[in-house]
């Protein structure tokens, strides 16, 4: 068949100018894409069924077995299980053992967040005191004395906290370096954090409102001393390397001073410290009202009187949400940049916040909706968001790391955060006090859960602070990894800390 001298003069006019032999056949295979149909089989059920082993299969060859079990102990058995079991039984400490009002209550619990703003001296602490007992004893205290005053039930209640944030110190360090190393993975790693906290969440939330409901909310503390007690199986997996070439304390104050210079030098850059504050403001201006709703649920008058049982439930469903939202993040937002991520999911947080204050008006019952089902949708929905919104402000914390300070600047940068944790807590404290909201009076608990959300939405003039770079980018200057590797703490000469294969380090 012969083309016409029409139909030639259309095709030479629709080729690029260059005429080069590579662009014309780069031309014809477009087209060809374009009339062929895509052949390729979709995934069938099996194959979806496999394929998160296959992830963790790929994750345990690219980073090593021992590191991936040192993060489901940690994340999943200590942070996710002991935190959520925490926070529902010292819920129901508080308010039927102590009798404190809500407003008190919210003040203490932004003392439990010490503990992980004293993050960067734990790993000097764990070298000379054995303070990793401190959840144990605090555990076992709080449950066999009957009589304790609430400053002392609060300092044991601290102690408790204080055991799972020396078991995060270790293992967060291990993460930052492998996000740095290896940044494609970054997502990843933080997916895999974030689904071990959610499914050992999901345990510890179902298995709560059992245990309160059997053991009072006193016995039930006593049993956080397990998790405590078995972090010990940490110690299996992490190896250290020590030398004797170089006087200890000629090193140790070396190190110190290292770090510390570097911490300072990092700080400076702008692409560090500005999503360092946003990071601060975004946890701070969301005040905390839990609290203040925790009371409210439980109570026979005024609120739906959900029963022990039907609280941890609720929190337990919440849990398996948050793996949703690992999953959504995992599989559509991990390639998003920055900027536009943490944007939308930050305005989603302050819009789904107003599910609360619709509760807390009783105007579900009025749209026909009952308690039991809008409660749950409403945690549902904030778990979701919520899960989506952190997990790229975590992947981005440890994109800030230099080499050779990545334990000490990442556990700098959960402080940051840990402080406007406090923060939110102290300040949904104060406006719980300034509006009245008490044991038995909440009459203005809607308005508080109305101002919370406003700043949620104010948080959203910072997005500036945050860069627009893709996720798996590096964020911080070339030249400054170069100059921590050629720092005196990454001598090889000197102690270092990694997660070895068992055979590895029986080898050693």
């Amino acid at each position: 068949m012969k083309m016409g001298s029409s139909e030639t003069q259309v095709l030479v006019e629709s080729l690029p100018s260059d005429s080069s032999e590579e662009q014309f056949l780069a031309y014809e295979d477009e087209k060809i894409q374009h009339l062929v149909p895509d052949t390729r089989p979709r995934p069938s059920f099996l194959s979806i069924i496999q394929e998160p082993f296959l992830w963790l299969r790929m994750l345990c060859k690219q980073l090593n077995t021992s590191f991936v079990f040192g993060v489901f102990l940690v994340y999943g058995f200590s942070q996710g299980f002991s935190w959520s079991f925490f926070r529902v039984v010292s819920d129901y400490y508080w308010k039927d053992v102590q009798k404190v009002q809500p407003s008190a209550v919210q003040l203490y619990i932004g003392l439990y967040y010490i503990p992980w703003v004293m993050k960067p001296i734990w790993g000097l602490l764990t070298d000379v005191f054995p303070v990793r007992v401190v959840g144990v004893v605090s555990a076992l205290t709080i449950s066999f004395h009957g009589n304790l005053s609430a400053l002392v039930a609060l300092v044991c209640l601290i102690g408790i906290t204080a055991g799972v944030a020396i078991a995060n110190v270790t293992i967060d360090a291990c993460i930052a370096r492998n996000s740095i190393e290896m940044p494609s993975l970054a997502p990843d790693l933080q997916s895999l954090c974030g689904f071990c906290t959610s499914v050992g969440a999901l345990i510890g939330y179902s298995t709560s409102g059992m245990f309160v409901h059997q053991l009072g909310a006193q016995g039930s503390l006593g049993l956080l001393a397990i998790p405590s007690a078995l972090l010990v199986l940490l110690g299996f997996v992490i190896y250290e390397l020590r030398s004797s070439m170089r006087s200890e304390k000629k090193a140790a104050l070396e190190k110190v001073g290292g770090a510390i210079n570097g911490m300072y030098r990092t700080m400076k850059i702008p692409q560090v410290w500005k999503p360092s504050v946003y990071m601060y403001l975004s946890l701070a201006l969301s005040i905390s009202t839990h609290e203040g709703q925790f009371y409210w649920y439980t109570n026979p008058k005024a609120g739906p009187a959900f029963s022990q049982e039907f609280v941890g439930m609720i929190y337990a469903i919440g849990a398996m949400a948050s793996i949703v939202g690992v999953l959504i993040y995992h599989k559509i937002l991990k390639d998003y940049p920055f900027r536009t991520l943490i944007f939308y999911a930050q305005l989603l947080y302050a819009a789904t916040g107003m599910l609360d204050v619709i509760f807390i008006l009783r105007w579900n019952l009025k749209l026909g909706i009952p308690d039991y089902f809008f409660v749950v949708l409403e945690e549902c929905v904030s778990r979701i968001v919520s899960r989506i919104r952190w997990m790229p402000m975590i992947v981005l914390s440890t994109k800030l790391c230099p080499l050779g300070i990545e334990g000490t600047f990442f556990a700098l940068l959960m402080c940051i955060d840990s402080l406007g944790s406090l923060s939110s807590k102290w300040g949904g404290g104060m406006i719980l006090q300034m509006f009245h909201v008490t044991r038995t009076d909440f009459t203005n608990l809607w308005l508080v859960l109305f101002i919370r959300n406003m700043l949620r939405f104010a948080t959203l003039s910072f997005i500036f602070l945050v860069p627009k770079a893709d996720q798996s980018d590096i964020l911080i200057p070339s030249d400054l990894l170069m100059r921590a590797q050629a720092a005196p703490t990454l001598n090889t000469e000197e102690e270092g800390l990694k997660l070895v294969s068992m055979n590895e380090k029986f080898e050693a």
